[in-house]
């Protein structure tokens, strides 16, 4: 699953990766991205707009938009059945624009003879942003009141994955951005994107439990850690 993920780029940075002007006021840099926050996404009503979106998908039929909070990561090999994300995969995908992300592997820490959870930062080992696949959708309720959510889609896992997570997020190619939110494109012909990213061009480094709180948004989330600091 991907349930964190760190989004940290200057305004001017993301004009140039994205083609997208943002306002300081409405964009900050995020290195700690948690499920129910408002986060910026790309969709393909208009893909020249950063939008913020709630992280949890929440149906358009839904009647109760609380279990948004449970969709915040939906699997390719079902997106075309599932009735949360069918209708979204053929007609409301994103870009989720990232720097980076989050698993736990649970590892026996020898010292103090217990299984631990120990987290760990994946992203492109030549630094650069990327985005996750995305689907989004548009709730309202009986009062009127219009809420926008996404889910990340996830993939099995690539070699580097492997020893710490059974799933990772789909991470598009740069040239497949593009075509993932084209209104020309039917979903039936976007399976070959749904895949793993090479894993050579990506690696992983622990970092401290810091992560484990939404409530610490800091560069400091993301230093590699000694086990000292688990």
């Amino acid at each position: 699953m991907c349930g964190r993920y760190s989004f940290a780029m200057e305004d001017a940075l993301i004009l140039e990766r994205f083609g997208i002007r943002v306002r300081t006021a409405i964009y900050k840099a995020r290195y700690n991205c948690s499920p129910t926050q408002n986060l910026a996404v790309i969709a393909n009503d208009a893909p020249d707009t950063l939008k913020f979106f709630r992280w949890g998908l929440i149906p358009s039929w839904s009647k109760d938009p609380a279990g948004g909070s449970k969709l915040i990561n939906a699997r390719a090999e079902t997106l075309a059945e599932k009735p949360s994300f069918k209708n979204a995969f053929r007609n409301r995908r994103c870009l989720v624009p990232a720097t980076g992300f989050y698993e736990w592997k649970r590892d026996h820490h020898k010292d103090i003879a217990r299984n631990i959870s120990r987290p760990f930062h994946i992203g492109m080992k030549n630094g650069d942003p990327f985005c996750f696949a995305g689907l989004w959708d548009r709730w309202v309720s009986g009062e009127g009141e219009i809420m926008h959510s996404f889910t990340i889609i996830t993939t099995s896992p690539n070699k580097l994955m492997e020893p710490i997570h059974d799933r990772m997020p789909v991470i598009l190619h740069r040239e497949d951005e593009q075509r993932w939110i084209s209104s020309q494109m039917e979903s039936s012909s976007l399976a070959d994107l749904l895949k793993p990213y090479p894993a050579e061009m990506m690696e992983a480094w622990p970092v401290s439990t810091l992560v484990n709180s939404p409530k610490n948004d800091g560069p400091e989330i993301i230093g590699r850690a000694p086990d000292l600091m688990l």
